[in-house]
């Protein structure tokens, strides 16, 4: 039982070996640079090993884009949980995504497309983030007794505002324009969740 305990793990850590390589390349490369040769050549394996482990790029940027959603909405709890209004809490989680745009811009290039074309597949990760906002929304207009349609407008009224900055700022890349969205950034915020007291 010990052995199949440790092949295990070692075949986890080879998992893991080869989501971290090929997330350093993009890092180094872009995405465009991508390929399961070079991931291979940066781990030291042979490219079929690699193909055991993943049927083809697709498979491995399908992979880095649940583990990117499942960081982002760790993130967001972590936020949200700072705070005990909910008011607070949406503005501090919209905050959080914005840092996580800047401080992970290549998965947030591959989660979103921005500059690339995403996966086609949706993963179940992508609906954490979502159900968080949705739910700190929804606690903000619970007198007003929202359908979950209007919920749902709200959160992409955010996430309109918030992403097309975000996307901008990855595409042209400013220092005069970091200072100003910042600023933009926060009125957006406090106007939309003035809009849904």
């Amino acid at each position: 039982m010990a052995s199949k305990d440790r092949i295990l793990r070692q075949k986890e850590e080879t998992r893991n070996n080869i989501l971290g390589a090929a997330y350093d390349i993009v890092k180094d490369e872009g995405w465009n640079g991508l390929s399961m040769r070079k991931i291979a050549d940066r781990i030291e394996y042979t490219a079929p090993i690699i193909y055991e482990y993943f049927s083809n790029k697709e498979a491995i940027l399908e992979e880095l884009t649940g583990k990117g959603f499942l960081k982002l909405a760790k993130e967001l709890q972590t936020a949200k949980d700072k705070f005990e209004k909910p008011e607070d809490q949406l503005e501090a989680m919209w905050m959080t995504y914005w840092d996580f745009a800047f401080t992970n811009t290549e998965m947030y290039q591959l989660m979103f497309g921005v500059q690339m074309t995403c996966c086609a597949q949706r993963c179940s990760a992508q609906e954490a983030p979502y159900k968080l906002f949705t739910g700190v929304i929804a606690e903000i207009m619970k007198d007003s007794n929202p359908s979950e349609d209007i919920i749902k407008q709200k959160y992409f009224t955010f996430f309109s505002v918030i992403h097309g900055l975000i996307a901008i700022n990855i595409i042209n890349k400013s220092d005069i324009l970091e200072t100003i969205n910042a600023q933009i950034l926060k009125d957006a915020i406090t106007g939309i969740i003035k809009s849904i007291q």
